[in-house]
């Protein structure tokens, strides 16, 4: 293990959830500035789906594209609730 992210790590379910999480985090404050907290999780999506085209995509047949957008959403639940649990674990959720 001498490199930190490779491609086939980010071909992998682990690598692309940590792709999506770190950019996502790393970049959300420059939404949240024009936006509401609502796009953070369209930007994260739109990250998901283009990081999981390019590196773990099934193919451009229907059946292709159809398994790859799920895949994405897949990712991007996992990325953006594993930041939740980790940044602050006890917090209450209000309605």
């Amino acid at each position: 293990m001498n490199e930190f992210m490779t491609l086939e790590i980010l071909a992998t379910f682990a690598g692309l959830v940590t792709a999506v999480a770190l950019i996502v985090q790393f970049t959300k404050s420059l939404v949240k500035k024009k936006f509401n907290d609502v796009y953070v999780r369209v930007y994260a999506l739109i990250i998901s789906l283009i990081l999981t085209f390019i590196f773990a995509g099934e193919g451009y047949s229907i059946d292709g594209i159809v398994l790859t957008v799920i895949n994405a959403v897949i990712v991007t639940i996992t990325a953006m609730g594993g930041y939740e649990v980790i940044s602050d674990p006890k917090a209450q959720k209000s309605k």
